[in-house]
């Protein structure tokens, strides 16, 4: 198992097809760090794995890409939490079209639940709610959804409580089912079904 002490640099595997993000239209590729109004996520991800080697590429080439044309200025940081992922790397080395840059990776256990911070190079910053791979199709689309809606203020770990799936997936909320920050909007529950 790696420490967060390991200096090691992972290469990185070549990237998804294209990563399951959703971002604010308001939100150029990162504003500036935290101020007055800046709404507290830029969108949201929904990775295919908890392995940060296999994922992580796709998210920052995307990233970079959803910036400026004449932006050529790379994400050099991201900060995530130690207990969303399988494995954890200090760098990552990242195959884009123009070039190879090395990814500095910081692992936290005091960050919010499903919150990664990208950093630019110029200081610049995105907050993304990390949606865990294992999460439903339909509650995935909804919280990638809520994350990236300009209206929609609440932190990654907010919203991901909204996606708690139930012991029996068939118990909806007349069950017993416990409600959520969210549980009035119908676009973070899983639809009731019938038996």
């Amino acid at each position: 198992m790696l420490t967060t002490t390991d200096p090691r640099t992972i290469f990185g595997l070549p990237p998804p097809s294209s990563p399951r993000l959703a971002l604010r239209s308001s939100a150029p590729a990162g504003r500036p760090g935290s101020g007055r109004g800046r709404a507290l996520l830029d969108g949201g991800w929904w990775p295919r794995s908890a392995d940060p080697v296999a994922e992580l590429p796709g998210l920052l080439l995307a990233l970079q890409a959803h910036g400026p044309p004449d932006d050529h200025r790379p994400i050099t940081h991201v900060m995530l939490r130690e207990a969303d992922w399988d494995d954890h790397p200090r760098r990552l080395l990242v195959n884009g079209p123009d070039d190879t840059r090395e990814v500095r990776l910081s692992w936290f256990d005091h960050l919010p639940a499903g919150l990664l911070t990208a950093i630019y190079a110029d200081g610049r910053r995105i907050d993304l709610l990390t949606v865990p791979a294992a999460t439903g199709h339909a509650a995935a689309q909804a919280a990638l959804e809520a994350a990236a809606d300009p209206a929609d203020h609440l932190p990654a770990p907010d919203l991901l409580a909204a996606l708690t799936v139930p012991a029996d997936p068939w118990d909806g909320p007349a069950a017993g089912r416990p409600q959520t920050p969210r549980s009035q909007d119908a676009r973070l529950r899983e639809p009731s079904r019938s038996r």
